[in-house]
């Protein structure tokens, strides 16, 4: 169960067949277990009211990420820095923020607020490198600011609270934000890069109108989630008919065809999510039936070593992991069994889940094989010459980042007093 699935990742397989192929290979040879048994687990593992977020969530932020959404919540940020040193990357930055608030997707945020501001970043005299390297990372704070695609399907894997997830990631998201912020920061001054137009009321005004519907999505979302009024799943559906009146009524930057090409590509998007969840959940119960996941723990248990030298070598695994695995995968494979020996020494399943996806989500902009950085070389046109040494402050304050919040849990928990 773990050197078949290195062996046909080393030949290049893809990860479901990887799974599904372990999977099969453990029936016929294994297990006396009728093989019918892969059809159930790969539909009961999709057949879950919670999963139907993930499409809602995919179509939501294609949708706004056309439709007009993107460039006037850039407008709205930029006119509350004003004249701020590093104005720029730190507008885009919290473009990212906002937008990761609502697309709940980091190649997503990547390719929206890097279409937009990579090239202004440059003619403000930005060099290549930190203007990539900070876009790319920057679309990775979607992960953990709520509402979080990797978030829903880590409490699917884990039967967590998505309510507590989302609460949980507020502060932690802030806080990676606030981070890379002054790194921004801190670099613009370095570099001796002038400041950009003083603050103005009128034109903060201005933004605020033209992006009201922009804005009210994250809000929408949020406060109907925290108030009650409807779950995550239902808030990702509302999330969606918001989404095509803003883009086909308010803006009008989308019309029937476009919308029916945004339906058709996120379709293509939730299918590639969907048959790593279908595989995963075949292998996942094989864990549990052969008895893997108890004798990891149970290994782990008897190694008598304290939680934070577990929660350590947990971090480098799946940094490790992270760097060579699709985020969506990791979590719906490791996860589960990973969320036990947590559980184990004591660590609460809601920092648990924020410790993971962080982790996963530096994988995502980390060399070699960071999802990420393929959509950035996409959008920006960038040699990885320049894109990885770009990357690496961000990587290390991340790192920096995930230390702090895998070991004072109360940045995740606190919050979570408030959450009915």
């Amino acid at each position: 169960m773990v050197g078949l699935p290195l062996v046909l990742l080393i030949a290049g397989m893809p990860i479901f067949l990887v799974l599904l192929g372990t999977s099969t290979v453990i029936l016929l040879f294994f297990l006396d277990v009728p093989p019918m048994i892969i059809h159930q687990q790969m539909f009961g593992s999709i057949g879950v009211f919670a999963l139907l977020a993930v499409p809602f969530f995919i179509f939501a932020g294609e949708i706004m990420l056309r439709g007009g959404v993107s460039a006037r919540l850039l407008a709205w940020v930029s006119s509350m820095l004003g004249g701020v040193r590093g104005n720029l990357p730190l507008t885009a930055l919290g473009t990212a923020t906002v937008f990761g608030a609502i697309s709940g997707s980091t190649a997503a945020t990547v390719a929206a607020v890097g279409t937009i501001t990579y090239k202004p970043l440059r003619n403000a005299g930005y060099s290549e490198r930190f203007a990539s390297g900070m876009l790319t990372s920057a679309g990775a704070i979607a992960n953990i600011i709520p509402p979080s695609i990797a978030m829903i399907l880590y409490g699917f894997a884990t039967e967590t609270s998505i309510i507590d997830l989302f609460a949980a990631g507020i502060i932690p998201g802030f806080l990676l934000a606030g981070v890379f912020g002054t790194y921004i920061y801190i670099h613009a001054r370095r570099a001796q890069i002038g400041k950009g137009d003083p603050m103005s009321f009128a034109r903060f005004v201005a933004a605020s109108r033209d992006g009201l519907w922009a804005i009210g999505a994250p809000a929408i979302i949020l406060g109907g989630i925290y108030s009650g009024i409807f779950s995550p799943t239902e808030a990702a559906g509302v999330a969606c008919v918001y989404g095509i009146f803003v883009g086909m009524v308010v803006y009008r930057e989308v019309n029937i065809r476009e919308l029916f090409d945004i339906a058709a590509h996120s379709v293509y998007l939730t299918a590639q999510v969907f048959i790593i969840i279908a595989a995963s959940g075949v292998y996942s119960w094989l864990l549990t039936v052969t008895g893997a996941s108890a004798e990891a723990v149970n290994f782990i248990s008897d190694l008598q070593m304290p939680a934070w030298a577990i929660l350590l070598i947990i971090n480098i695994f799946l940094l490790a992991v992270g760097t060579v695995l699709d985020t969506v995968s990791a979590i719906l494979v490791l996860t589960p069994l990973l969320a036990d020996v947590a559980l184990a020494v004591g660590v609460n399943p809601v920092h648990f889940g924020l410790i993971a996806i962080l982790n996963l989500t530096i994988g995502t902009f980390t060399p070699p094989f960071g999802f990420n950085i393929f959509v950035a070389q996409a959008v920006f046109r960038v040699p990885l010459s320049s894109l990885y040494p770009g990357l690496l402050p961000f990587i290390l304050l991340a790192i920096g980042a995930l230390l702090v919040i895998t070991y004072v849990p109360a940045l995740s928990l606190w919050i979570l007093q408030f959450v009915g």
